[in-house]
């Protein structure tokens, strides 16, 4: 039997990976593409070994699922030039060539795994349009300087 995750460990677990992995991160969009990638694509469950040995895996994993249903929604509920500004700080922070990432994020479309399993269509719709928004928005402004 696994046991139930308690509301205050859950928030303890949260404050602790907001506060020792996601500040550490690059803006917004970077902290929810980190939260989404500890979600299994095959199960929908999230894990994180050093919450769940902090912590439990019950409570890990509903951590994970809070911080990444307020990074969502924060990006969802912004601006879209602060969301085209927070993709291409994410962008500048990878490794990847920015026209590169540019053309396969606008072809494989890899920010939709970003959306929370809880989400309601609508707000996944809108939250995918406006970042394929952004990218047009980023290729178009880097033609320009080309």
């Amino acid at each position: 039997m696994v046991a139930k995750a308690v509301p205050a460990q859950v928030q303890e677990a949260c404050e602790d990976l907001k506060n020792r992995t996601l500040v550490s991160l690059p803006g917004a969009f970077g902290r929810l593409i980190y939260v989404a990638s500890m979600r299994d694509y095959n199960t929908g469950q999230y894990y994180h070994e050093g919450l769940a040995n902090r912590f439990s895996v019950a409570v890990a994993e509903e951590a994970l699922t809070k911080c990444h249903r307020e990074a969502f929604h924060l990006l969802v509920r912004s601006p879209l030039a602060q969301l085209v500004s927070e993709l291409e700080r994410y962008i500048g922070s990878t490794p990847a060539e920015a026209d590169q990432l540019l053309d396969t994020w606008e072809r494989l479309q890899p920010y939709r795994v970003a959306v929370p399993a809880q989400s309601t269509p609508v707000l996944a719709e809108f939250f995918t349009s406006n970042v394929k928004i952004a990218l047009a928005i980023l290729k178009h402004r880097r033609s320009k300087n080309s």
